[in-house]
C-alpha cells in the first residue's frame, strides 16, 4: 500500500483501491485526504493497469462521517482561509468523481454524511449494504448541504431530497437508494465477494450485478403525503403541513426541522431550488460561495461548538426565529465573496 497514513492506495488486481484511514474519526475528511485522492485519482486515471476504482471506508463504524468541522470551526474563530481551501480542492473532487473515466464503486457501509456523500454518491457505482446510514445533517449545525448535495437532493422524486435536506435525518440502504444518493443493495456477507471479483476481473457492472440483491423497503408507504407536504413555498409551510400529518413520521420530521437552525433551513431551501436549473459543477459554485458564507456567520460556529465542542447540544441560534429570518439575510448568503484572499473556483468553466 502506498498514499498517506490518512488515505491508503493499492492495486490490486485489475482495481485501484482507495481506503479512507481515520477510523477513530469516523473516516472525516480533511485537506490531506482530499489531496491525496485527488493525486491518486489523477495517477490511475491514464494508468492501465487499473481497470476500476475502489472506494472503502477503514474500521467497523462506516464510509465516511464528512467533513472535519472541527478543524473548520477553528479557522472560522481565526478568520481564516482554510476552509475556503478545503471546500475548493473538495468540490472539485466531487466534480472529478463524477467525470471519472474509468468505473468508480464506492462501498457505502456504516455511516455516510456529508462529505462521506461527496466521495462516494457522485461515482459511477453506489453500493450500500445492511448497516449503511447516510445523510446530510447539515442544518443541525448551521451549515447547509454541500459537496453537490445540493445536486442531488433536488432531483430527488416527490420532494423526498427536500425532507432529508431539511430534517437532516439519517436513513438506510432502501431509502438510499431511492432517493437516488446510491445504486444498489449488497448485503453485508457478500461485500468482500464483491472486492474480490473486482479485482479480478476489473468489470464493475458483473461484478455488481452478481452480488446485488433486491433493497430493503424505502419511503413507498408516505410518497404521498412528503409530495404534498413539502411541495410548499416556505420552512413555516412545511412546517404547518407536518404538523396536520398524524403520523410518526410526519411528528419526527418536525421536531427535527424546529430544531436546527433557522438561517440553515431557509439558505439550504433556497439552494436546492436554484440547484433545480443548475448542472453539478454549477451547484458546487454555488454552494461554495455559501459555505464559505455560512461558515463565516455566528450559526456555524455555535452549532460545531454546541454538537462537537462543548456537546451541550443546545445551540442558540441567530437569529432564533424562522421568522426573524428576512430575504434579504438569505440572498446575501447567495452573493459573490467579498474577500481578495478567495479565489472562487468555477467549476462551471473547467466541466
Amino acid at each position: 500500500m502506498t498514499g498517506t497514513d490518512e488515505v491508503l492506495t493499492e492495486i490490486r488486481g485489475r482495481a485501484g483501491i482507495i481506503t479512507l484511514n481515520r477510523p477513530k474519526a469516523m473516516n472525516a475528511l480533511n485537506q490531506t485526504m482530499v489531496d491525496a485522492m485527488v493525486e491518486v485519482l489523477e495517477q490511475w486515471r491514464g494508468d492501465g493497469r487499473v481497470a476500476v476504482v475502489l472506494l472503502r471506508g477503514a474500521g467497523e463504524r462506516g464510509l465516511c462521517a464528512g467533513g472535519d468541522v472541527v478543524s473548520l470551526y477553528h479557522d472560522a474563530l481565526a478568520h481564516g482561509t482554510d476552509g475556503a481551501k478545503f471546500w475548493a480542492d473538495e468540490y472539485a473532487l466531487n466534480l472529478t468523481i463524477s467525470q471519472y473515466p474509468k468505473p468508480y464503486v464506492a462501498i457505502m457501509n456504516g455511516i455516510v454524511l456529508g462529505g462521506g456523500i461527496g466521495v462516494s454518491a457522485h461515482g459511477s457505482h453506489r453500493i450500500v449494504t445492511d448497516d449503511t446510514r447516510v445523510g446530510m445533517p447539515e442544518t443541525g449545525i448551521g451549515f447547509v448541504p454541500d459537496v453537490g448535495g445540493s445536486h442531488l437532493l433536488t432531483h430527488v422524486p416527490g420532494h423526498l431530497g427536500t425532507h432529508l435536506a431539511l430534517t437532516g435525518a439519517h436513513v438506510g440502504a432502501g431509502e438510499a437508494i431511492e432517493c437516488g444518493l446510491a445504486d444498489v443493495y449488497v448485503p453485508a456477507e457478500q461485500l468482500e465477494a464483491l472486492v474480490d471479483e473486482l479485482c479480478e476481473s476489473g468489470d464493475a457492472d458483473a461484478a455488481v450485478g452478481v452480488h446485488a440483491r433486491p433493497a430493503p423497503a424505502g419511503f413507498t408507504a408516505q410518497h404521498d403525503l412528503v409530495e404534498q407536504v413539502y411541495d410548499r413555498q416556505s420552512v413555516e409551510e412545511i412546517l404547518s403541513g407536518l404538523d396536520e400529518v398524524d403520523a410518526d413520521w410526519a411528528r419526527d420530521a418536525a421536531k427535527r426541522i424546529r430544531r436546527n437552525s433557522p438561517l440553515a433551513l431557509k439558505v439550504t431551501l433556497e439552494s436546492l431550488r436554484r440547484a433545480r436549473g443548475q448542472s453539478l459543477a454549477e451547484a458546487l459554485d454555488t454552494e461554495f460561495r455559501v459555505s464559505v458564507k455560512m461558515q463565516r456567520g455566528h450559526d456555524f460556529v455555535e452549532g460545531i461548538r454546541a454538537q462537537l465542542v462543548d456537546k451541550d447540544r443546545n445551540p442558540q441560534w441567530q437569529p432564533a426565529t424562522l421568522a426573524e429570518v428576512d430575504e434579504a439575510t438569505v440572498e446575501a448568503v447567495f452573493a459573490p465573496i467579498a474577500d481578495d484572499r478567495i479565489i472562487e473556483p468555477n467549476l462551471a468553466a473547467r466541466a
